[in-house]
């Protein structure tokens, strides 16, 4: 390994412990603000948050494993991804049988910040996605997924506060956000599929 990749997998570690610690942090704010609320888009993109700080938490220990242990590491980190998906699932089914809107402005502004935190950490990990094959990736894919999750949240509490007083805005963005996670799950599975091949 030379100098600068020596550099360069250091950075991705600080990247990636940074990068949990955000995600952990407004798990806490965006679950409490789902509860709230009774929000079904929320939740889901809360239980999408822990699941970041868990995959990047992993990959912060992974990184140190050889490039075998990794793309086994990634083939997990795929099924985790399929988590938040089956929590919106089930949120959306209690949704559907008390179908109450939740409280439009509470649901934008915690989407806004939420954007935030999401653009932020997609942004530290942009120059790593294809880094560390699969681990990256993953990482990568959750925070870009997320991102446009959230702009789906908030324009769910517009429609809800000046079109639709009604909570289907908030359960039509929950469901799509577990497709998309469905759709990350599926990449990762591939690139860490390759990644293993790879291996002699």
């Amino acid at each position: 390994m030379t100098e600068g990749q020596v550099v360069d997998h250091a950075g991705l570690r600080r990247t990636v412990l940074v990068v949990a610690l955000a995600n952990l942090a407004y798990f806490g704010v965006e679950f409490a603000v789902a509860l709230a609320i009774g929000s079904v888009s929320l939740f889901a993109d809360s239980v999408d948050f822990l699941e970041d700080a868990s995959v990047n938490l992993l990959i912060f220990v992974a990184l140190a494993w050889s490039a075998r242990a990794r793309a086994k590491v990634g083939m997990a980190l795929a099924l985790i991804l399929l988590i938040p998906g089956l929590a919106t699932l089930w949120t959306a089914w209690d949704k559907f049988l008390d179908p109450v809107a939740p409280q439009p402005l509470a649901l934008s502004l915690t989407g806004l910040g939420a954007l935030v935190v999401n653009l932020s950490c997609a942004f530290l990990l942009a120059r790593y996605r294809d880094h560390r094959g699969s681990l990256t990736k993953a990482a990568f894919l959750s925070a870009r997924n997320d991102a446009f999750a959230n702009v789906a949240i908030i324009a769910a509490g517009a429609v809800t506060a000046f079109l639709w007083r009604s909570a289907w805005p908030d359960l039509i963005v929950g469901l799509a956000i577990a497709a998309l996670n469905l759709d990350a799950a599926r990449e990762v599975w591939e690139a860490a599929r390759e990644e293993h091949r790879a291996q002699p």
